[in-house]
C-alpha cells in the first residue's frame, strides 16, 4: 500500500513575534515495515536536520525577524507493509526499560492505578492481553473529538470517560507502566478509509513477551487492533510532548492561533 501524505501546520500571531524555534518531528521514521519513496519539507526560516534521543527524524526550525505566520508542509509518499503480527523490529537500540518510566501525561492516580491492575494483573504481558487492554479503554473511554486538550493527562481522560487518539493512548501506556511494562508513544498518519477517525494519529507500542517472541508489538488503542499497512509512522517516544509533530516556544507575537490539516490517499502499487 502506499499512502500519499500533506500535512500543514500552521501558525497565526495577534501581532510580530521577533524569534520562534520548532522542534519538527515530520518525516517518516525508517523502518523495516516502511518504504519513503518522496517526502519533502517546506517552511519559512532555517532548518537543521538532527536525531532525537529516540532515533526520530527531526528537524530544528528558526525563525527571525518580525513574523506574524508560519507555515510548514510536510508531503510526500510512504510504501508501506502490514508488520507480521503488529511486530515491529527495533534498531534503534534503546533498552526498552527507558519506557516503563511515567511521564507527567502518563502519571497514573488511584482510579487509575485500580483500572491498571485489574486489566494487566502481572509484570508480562502478551499480545492477547494488550489487545484486552486496549478493549477495555475503548469501553471505558468514548472517542469525542474536542472533549481533551494536549496537555490533558491519562487520569483525567479516564475519569472523563471521553478522549481522542492521545488520550487512549497515554491511558495504555500509564497501565503498563504501573506494572512495570515497557509501551511507548507512537505518532504518524492514518488511511481514513480503515478509520472513522482524522488522519493524523496516535497509538502505542508495547513490549510483549510470549513463547514464540519478545519484543515490541505496534498496537491502535482507539481501534482496539495491530497496527497494519493503513499507518504510516513519524515518531515514538513517552507520550506526546515527546513524539509530537510540531512542538516549540516563540518570543512575542501576542495571541497565537495554529491550524492543522492532514490529507492521506490510498493507492496500491
Amino acid at each position: 500500500m502506499q499512502l500519499a501524505i500533506q500535512h500543514r501546520t500552521t501558525y497565526h500571531y495577534s501581532s510580530p513575534s521577533g524569534y520562534t524555534i520548532q522542534q519538527l518531528r515530520l518525516h517518516p521514521r525508517l523502518e523495516a515495515q516502511q518504504k519513503i519513496l518522496h517526502w519533502e519539507i517546506n517552511s519559512p526560516g532555517k532548518r537543521q536536520a538532527f536525531q532525537d534521543a529516540y532515533h526520530n527524524l527531526s528537524e530544528l526550525l528558526v525563525v527571525t525577524g518580525a513574523h506574524t505566520d508560519i507555515n510548514i508542509l510536510a508531503q510526500g509518499v510512504v510504501e508501506v507493509r502490514a508488520p507480521i503480527q503488529g511486530r515491529i523490529a527495533d534498531h534503534a537500540d534503546l533498552s526498552p526499560l527507558i519506557f516503563t518510566v511515567p511521564s507527567r501525561l502518563t502519571a497514573s492516580s488511584g482510579h487509575l492505578l485500580d483500572f491498571a491492575r485489574s486489566q494487566l494483573p502481572t509484570e508480562r504481558c502478551n499480545t492477547q492481553q494488550a489487545l484486552q487492554l486496549a478493549s477495555a479503554i475503548q469501553s471505558r473511554v468514548s472517542y469525542l473529538s474536542g472533549s481533551t486538550i494536549v496537555t490533558s493527562t491519562a487520569s483525567e481522560a479516564l475519569a472523563q470517560g471521553s478522549g481522542v487518539c492521545q488520550d487512549h493512548a497515554h491511558i495504555f501506556l500509564a497501565c503498563c507502566h504501573v506494572q512495570g511494562i515497557p509501551a511507548r508513544y507512537v505518532s504518524g498518519y492514518i488511511d481514513p478509509e480503515s478509520s472513522d477517525h482524522a488522519e493524523s494519529h496516535a497509538w502505542i507500542d508495547v513490549w510483549v513477551e510470549q513463547h514464540d517472541y519478545a519484543g515490541w508489538v505496534s498496537l491502535d488503542v482507539t481501534h482496539a487492533r495491530l497496527m497494519n499497512d493503513a499507518y504510516c509512522r513519524l515518531a515514538i517516544g513517552r507520550d506526546y510532548e515527546s513524539a509530537s509533530p510540531v512542538r516549540g516556544v516563540r518570543r512575542g507575537g501576542g495571541n497565537e492561533s495554529m491550524s492543522v490539516s492532514v490529507s492521506v490517499q490510498t493507492s496500491t502499487s
